[in-house]
């Protein structure tokens, strides 16, 4: 598996580069936009790992760039700004998902394969569980073929529960990678945007997907 790492901080480059190699990754590493955009014209890659901000060109132009040719390679933004306009902003310029800073690399490696498996199996930009489906490049919701409507925030809290699909995620991620870094540890909004999904989701059916693990977060599943 090829991987293009788009990263200008030399130390994060090199941590990042080492690693991805000791787990037998071949990584060719730009370190600005211009850069990547060059590497990414010249060679074949699997993968995309794209940081933000970027000298040249910022990481959100590379990568409405690359999806103007390119719309299968993966795309992972590696970013330092957690606001969920930022975040919004990298899905919506054509990423498949996002990491922010300082992450441990044992979950960006965890992505990497993750996304690696969809391009090796040639999946779209959509995920899916049981008749629940989430098309990326239309931000469409179904189930069992019904178009749900989501505000916005409901339709990125849905996306990030589905790139978790099956995981353990706690109140303080999902306020990490959605909400504003002001976000008070307090407030229960959380607990209010997933009833909303609930009862956009799962209302009126009797799998239920979006489950309580009381104490500890939630959890995107078929049973």
């Amino acid at each position: 598996m090829k991987i293009l790492l788009v990263e200008d901080e030399p130390n994060v480059a090199s941590f990042i580069k080492q690693g991805l190699e000791e787990n037998d990754y071949s990584v060719d590493n730009a370190y600005d936009g211009k850069m990547g955009l060059g590497f990414f014209s010249k060679n074949q890659y699997d993968l995309v790992l794209l940081d933000i901000m970027l000298p040249k060109i910022n990481g959100i132009e590379v990568c409405k760039e690359i999806r103007t040719t390119d719309n299968s390679t993966p795309i992972l933004m590696l970013t330092a700004l957690s606001s969920s306009e930022d975040i919004v902003a990298g899905l919506d310029a054509g990423a498949d998902d996002y990491l922010v800073k300082p992450f441990k690399f044992q979950e960006l490696l965890a992505r990497v394969r993750a996304l690696g498996r969809r391009k090796h199996l040639g999946v779209g930009r959509s995920y899916k569980i049981a008749d629940l489906e989430l098309d990326i490049n239309s931000k469409s919701v179904k189930r069992n073929n019904v178009v749900i409507k989501l505000t916005p925030k409901e339709y990125y809290l849905l996306n990030y529960l589905f790139r978790n699909k099956g995981i353990l995620v706690s109140r303080s991620d999902i306020a990490a990678n959605i909400w504003e870094e002001s976000f008070e540890k307090g407030s229960n909004i959380i607990d209010v945007y997933i009833n909303y999904l609930r009862n956009k989701i799962d209302k009126g059916f009797d799998k239920k997907l979006i489950h309580t693990v009381m104490g500890m977060g939630y959890i995107l599943k078929e049973d």
